[in-house]
């Protein structure tokens, strides 16, 4: 099993723990507002790192950006296997292209 699927599978798993036990059921708990501000604020701190000279720094800001996307996929009951379909549509369309095509 792919590591996003067993991450996946975990936040689903958590989702309806005791919030004090999970940061999953914490961040569900306060509400798709925040998960939202915390996704962002997440990419940022990869933006910054990204901007930075160490390669680690970026590592460990994606993998935080990747695991706060997945809780908030959650939240909104859209699984993993959407957006990589998404991805397989796009796969082998210039990026450009596509963009054009959703328009404005």
């Amino acid at each position: 099993m792919h590591t996003l699927t067993r991450l996946e599978h975990t936040i689903a798993n958590r989702k309806e723990a005791d919030p004090d036990s999970s940061y999953v059921a914490k961040l569900n708990s306060l509400g798709l507002p925040i998960m939202a501000r915390k996704l962002g604020e997440e990419a940022v701190e990869a933006v910054v790192a990204a901007l930075g000279e160490e390669p680690g720094d970026l590592v460990e800001e994606a993998a935080d950006v990747l695991f706060h996307l997945m809780v908030l996929l959650s939240a909104k009951d859209i699984p993993l296997s959407d957006v990589m379909a998404e991805l397989d549509r796009r796969e082998g369309v210039s990026g450009l292209d596509e963009k054009a095509s959703r328009g404005s």
